[in-house]
């Protein structure tokens, strides 16, 4: 590798680094926990939809708690991450008319910030198993490989969003309303076994689906994915990332026009 690319491979690695400890330091900031609402987050929401949806529902599911978080902290991740890199051109507008500076750092950021935040939320999911005497297996070694697929996945659409979102400011109200109605399209908390033929039919295009079974399976159920659901997940993250990186590329040219 020459020495150019060298450098600026270092002056983007510079820069998402300081902007990831930026953004720690903004979300946390006057509080008195600090980054232990990473951890107590998940835990409380938790508690809340297992006291809902226990009483009301009556869902025979075995340690349904782990079950509940393990859905929540996975598609959190992909929500937040899409969401944040969304808005991240338009919030870094100042920085982008100034400086001359790579304009993808800014939404894989918010996703690498984002998966770091997950690591902190994953504390919440050990006390979990804990409590339920739910022993870790080595299974769980399987972990980094479907973090890789749910940051590839949340990277693509990202990029996407955020290029979309400067030139039409609408994307942002209507990713609001997808996640929502993705939220409750996606088994988080109900079984998948309430649902009707036509929709468990439909939920095998869902990659969010396919990325919470694959956390369940190696934390709750103790199973190993097969290599189809590896493939599968593999698929949804590779095409939604290479889609997102073509259209930014494609459109970024004009970013300064608009922001």
């Amino acid at each position: 590798m020459s020495a150019a690319p060298k450098t600026a491979l270092k002056r983007n690695w510079f820069i998402l680094t300081s902007l990831i400890g930026k953004d720690f330091k903004l979300k946390y900031r006057r509080s008195a926990l600090g980054v232990e609402w990473s951890v107590l987050n998940p835990l409380l929401m938790m508690c809340v939809l297992t006291a809902v949806f226990s009483a009301f529902f009556k869902f025979d599911i075995e340690h349904y708690p782990l079950y509940l978080i393990l859905g929540n902290t996975i598609f959190a991740l992909m929500a937040d991450s899409t969401t944040g890199g969304m808005t991240s051109i338009i919030d870094s507008s100042s920085l982008i008319k100034k400086i001359r500076i790579e304009k993808m750092v800014f939404p894989i950021e918010k996703v690498l910030f984002q998966l770091v935040n997950f690591c902190f939320s994953a504390v919440a999911i050990v006390i979990v198993m804990l409590f339920l005497q739910v022993p870790p297996t080595p299974k769980l070694l399987m972990l980094p490989i479907l973090l890789v697929f749910v940051t590839l996945f949340s990277a693509g659409w990202s990029l996407l969003l955020s290029a979309l979102a400067v030139y039409l400011r609408d994307v942002c109200h209507l990713w609001s309303v997808v996640i929502t109605a993705w939220t409750y399209a996606t088994p988080l908390f109900y079984p998948e076994s309430i649902l009707p033929e036509w929709m468990l039919f439909a939920e095998q295009f869902n990659p969010m689906y396919h990325f919470v079974t694959y956390f369940r399976d190696i934390a709750l159920w103790n199973t190993v994915p097969s290599l189809g659901e590896h493939l599968i997940c593999f698929a949804f993250a590779a095409v939604t990332f290479v889609v997102g990186f073509i259209v930014f590329r494609k459109l970024q040219g004009k970013f300064i026009l608009y922001v």
